[in-house]
């Protein structure tokens, strides 16, 4: 059996065992899609309850300058009442007007704190939610990932085991280039070479449909020699009802 054939035989197997990994791998894209949207609704929560945070500090220190300022005025209210002038008494009051001016903008501050406070806590509460049912869809996910990576696994042991016998009877070199086209290419690594008009001797890439001259297909029919597209650059191969079909009328 000729390189082209035996690396054929490797090629159908790889094909096998991605088919079924595709599967699981699509299983695994999807419990990473739940995964990633968990953290983010983790992460939009953690910058609302550092903002809640704030929102309480800010209204816990606009309090505590309400409560500073009303224990002065009250100071303030005594004072006025034992006033003995009344310029004494009017300075008292300005005094007293001017701090129950920053008391109202404080206890404005307060308020709005107050109001944002509440705004994030329902924000939180949506996030809480949102974690929940995204909890739920990351569960089915898990449970569908297992499912298909237990379903495939002693079918992919068998196949990958099968490859690497047949890949033994490759020349190493040609493995070598091959793996390499499969990481580049996946399943496009190999490509039947397509029959347009024999009369003419037009072939074709059946990978990137450019043209495949009748020496390559000629020595891919007579000696199996590894062929590569000039164009794509993957391994070519004739498959058996082209290669039935150019055999000589004596052989058929």
């Amino acid at each position: 059996m000729h390189v082209t054939s035996k690396l054929y035989k490797v090629f159908q197997v790889e094909k096998q065992i991605r088919g079924l990994k595709s599967r699981l791998t699509s299983a695994e894209r999807f419990l990473a899609e739940q995964d990633k949207q968990l953290a983010l609704i983790d992460q939009k929560k953690a910058n609302i309850d550092g903002l809640l945070k704030q929102a309480l500090v800010a209204a816990k220190g606009a309090e505590g300058e309400m409560a500073r300022l009303d224990a002065r005025m009250d100071v303030i209210k005594k004072q006025m009442d034992s006033a003995q002038t009344n310029k004494e008494y009017k300075a008292f009051l300005t005094e007293h007007n001017t701090l129950k001016l920053e008391r109202d903008k404080h206890e404005t501050q307060a308020l709005e704190s107050m109001g944002r406070a509440d705004e994030y806590r329902k924000q939180i509460a949506e996030f809480d939610a949102q974690r929940t049912e995204r909890e739920k869809m990351r569960g089915v996910a898990g449970t569908d990932r297992d499912a298909r990576a237990a379903e495939i696994k002693g079918r992919v042991d068998e196949l990958t085991a099968e490859r690497a016998t047949l890949a033994a009877d490759v020349p190493k070199d040609v493995m070598a280039t091959f793996d390499k086209l499969l990481s580049t290419r996946g399943e496009e690594a190999m490509a039947s070479i397509e029959e347009q008009d024999r009369k003419r001797h037009e072939f074709n890439c059946a990978s990137c449909m450019m043209s495949v001259t009748i020496e390559a297909v000629s020595a891919l029919l007579s000696s199996g020699k590894l062929t590569r597209c000039t164009s794509c650059g993957c391994v070519l191969y004739v498959d058996k009802e082209l290669a039935d079909a150019m055999q000589p009328a004596a052989k058929k």
